[in-house]
């Protein structure tokens, strides 16, 4: 019984899967942080409100 337990490897893939999607997302949270802390990023989320709630767009 134990030697079968040993054997199985049924939630390796499990593991695999949330290890990739553990290290995907700490990349995702360190771009964001790095985009939003600037002014360009600001400044460009400003500019597409602005062209998106008046019709003066520049």
């Amino acid at each position: 019984m134990l030697k079968s337990f040993l054997q199985d490897e049924s939630g390796a893939q499990v593991v695999e899967y949330a290890l990739i999607i553990a290290v995907v997302s700490i990349a995702l949270v360190v771009a964001l942080q790095v985009l939003t802390t600037g002014n360009s990023f600001s400044s460009f989320i400003d500019r597409v409100n602005k062209c998106l709630t008046t019709a003066n767009c520049s």
